[in-house]
């Protein structure tokens, strides 16, 4: 682990590199005592100087579906919402991505559901563009979980022009 490793891993994680940035949350065992890289940073002391950057690489394991280590930083005492660099916050890329467990991990410690992200929609309105625009994972689910824990339903663009989304959403206005 050096200096120009971390530095170079700031950069990236402020400037929305998430995909590139993978191999920081890669390998984390914790049941087998090996932690990734961005814990491992944690740990050390190394975002004490880059809260930022921390927030980023919460959102970046959120966008990634790095559940563990998503839950190690909020049990940490991060922010649910994480960073916003990219105009889309943690629980905004965990459902744009289709990442379920991630985001009910984030209905579990209440990361705000109405919070807008540049384009304007809700974590709601992100979830229902993606299915439709987007789809991968578990989308529909997604969208359930989040009517469940008290999303806005009138904040998602319906008709979506997915007829299993508009189903959900029709049933959730009833």
């Amino acid at each position: 682990m050096t200096d120009k490793q971390f530095q170079d891993a700031v950069r990236g994680l402020e400037r929305g590199d998430f995909s590139r940035s993978e191999p920081l949350f890669q390998n984390d065992l914790p049941e087998a005592g090996q932690r990734c890289l961005i814990i491992q940073w944690y740990e050390a002391g190394l975002f004490a100087e880059e809260p930022e950057a921390l927030a980023e690489a919460f959102t970046c394991a959120c966008f990634l579906g790095y559940t563990t280590v998503a839950e190690y930083l909020l049990n940490k005492g991060m922010d649910p919402a994480g960073g916003f660099k990219t105009g889309l916050n943690a629980f905004h890329w965990a459902v744009n991505r289709g990442q379920l467990g991630t985001s009910m991990l984030l209905i579990k410690h209440n990361a705000p559901l109405e919070i807008k992200n540049m384009y304007g929609g809700t974590v709601l309105g992100t979830a229902v563009w993606s299915a439709v625009n987007e789809p991968r994972g578990e989308h529909l689910q997604i969208i359930e979980e989040l009517i469940k824990a008290g999303a806005r339903v009138e904040e998602a663009a319906f008709p979506s022009g997915d007829e299993r989304v508009d189903t959900i959403l029709v049933a959730a206005r009833r």
